[in-house]
């Protein structure tokens, strides 16, 4: 199987937020800017593995900033780390108010993906080379966020969390 580089997986999706994505107070809905982001999210993911992509985890999203009617939202989208059937994709939001000239990253998080094939079974992906300074820092921190996953989700024990394992033994 070929590796393939980060930037292969980059997605971007801009729209404008309309009455029908607004709450009562004309922001923006949590849920629908969270399916926007899994939108992103899946096609990074297809983009680098070439299979159909089911979410398997969402990180913590923190609504910091609301997003206004007739604002615009950027979605920017790139896997960073390739596990065996599994990527991890940063996905951050970039909300502008165009006619003020104002931009803010409104919203950031790590989404997991899980490639399939057509009988909806996990299968092997392409490893991911990190290029860039950035994509390096973030390849190697996904191992931690990873690991800790599968410690709140259950999957593994403290002791079997390696690259977060000094989180609860007290030493550095």
């Amino acid at each position: 199987m070929v590796s393939k580089k980060a930037k292969e997986s980059y997605s971007s999706v801009t729209e404008m937020v309309l009455p029908n994505d607004t709450n009562v107070l004309n922001n923006m809905m949590g849920g629908r800017i969270m399916h926007l982001m899994d939108i992103a999210g899946a096609i990074a993911a297809q983009r680098h593995s070439n299979r159909t992509v089911v979410t398997a985890s969402v990180d913590n999203i923190s609504f910091k900033r609301p997003i206004y009617l007739g604002n615009v939202i950027t979605i920017n989208a790139q896997v960073t780390r390739a596990f065996s059937t599994s990527m991890e994709v940063y996905i951050k939001v970039i909300t502008e108010n165009i006619p003020k000239k104002i931009k803010n990253k409104s919203h950031e998080a790590f989404y997991t993906f899980v490639g399939v094939n057509d009988q909806g079974k996990p299968v092997k992906i392409p490893e991911l080379i990190p290029e860039t300074e950035r994509e390096l820092e973030l390849f190697k921190s996904a191992q931690q966020r990873r690991d800790l996953r599968l410690l709140l989700d259950g999957r593994i024990k403290p002791e079997d969390a390696s690259s977060i394992k000094s989180l609860f033994d007290g030493k550095d």
